[in-house]
């Protein structure tokens, strides 16, 4: 039975989701869940995620949600490298990095997205030109570390491919499309990890996904 993903591919949360799926082989359903008619809120989806958000994956009876541990259970079902689970050392090094990215990348990218994708396009709001360069700030701190650390090793957890990795795409993605793609310029070791991902078919077919619903 295939598993069943709720959410649209265009929500970074749900592609991240998707792309493990990918990679690992799986098969699965995209359920949309729409937004603009208050379905998150509805108690059938609450149900799934307590939270009134995507993604949430069904897979028989077990219900989860959060995209970090979603992807997590998809990558260790399918026995995927990507999480490493034979090492309890390199597996600690792609837990460490994935907590890096929902934290350190992910939060200061949320707000930039938002305010140059989201607001003035879905809202017809106006881009807090001062929030954005904060988040910037934070975002460039952030990729200096990065830089370092790709300076030693090809990938953030080591020379190896991992969920670590792959869990910056859809964000990454969004921000090439935002007026400030340019940061990254000051960061080529950065720059190239970026698109070295951005080029995996699995990653590619993703993005298509997003493209279709945004």
């Amino acid at each position: 039975m295939a598993m069943k993903v709720y959410g649209l591919p265009m929500s970074t949360n749900v592609a991240r989701v998707l792309v493990c799926l990918e990679e690992a082989g799986a098969q699965y359903e995209v359920v949309p869940i729409d937004f603009s008619t208050a379905e998150h809120k509805s108690p059938e989806h609450t149900s799934r995620n307590p939270f009134g958000q995507v993604p949430a994956l069904q897979d028989g009876d077990l219900i989860l949600f959060e995209s970090r541990a979603i992807s997590k259970y998809v990558l260790r079902k399918y026995s995927s490298e990507l999480v490493k689970e034979h090492s309890i050392s390199d597996s600690a090094k792609v837990d460490v990095w994935l907590e890096v990215e929902s934290r350190h990348f992910n939060e200061p990218m949320s707000v930039v997205i938002y305010q140059c994708l989201i607001l003035p396009v879905y809202f017809g709001g106006q881009t807090d030109v001062k929030v954005v360069e904060e988040k910037l700030e934070k975002l460039k701190k952030t990729f200096e570390v990065y830089e370092e650390r790709l300076s030693r090793s090809k990938y953030l957890a080591g020379d190896f491919l991992s969920l670590a990795d792959l869990s910056h795409f859809p964000t990454a993605y969004y921000l090439l499309a935002t007026p400030h793609a340019a940061v990254l310029d000051e960061f080529p070791l950065v720059k190239a990890w970026i698109s070295d991902m951005l080029a995996r078919p699995t990653v590619k077919k993703v993005i298509d996904m997003m493209k279709a619903t945004a």
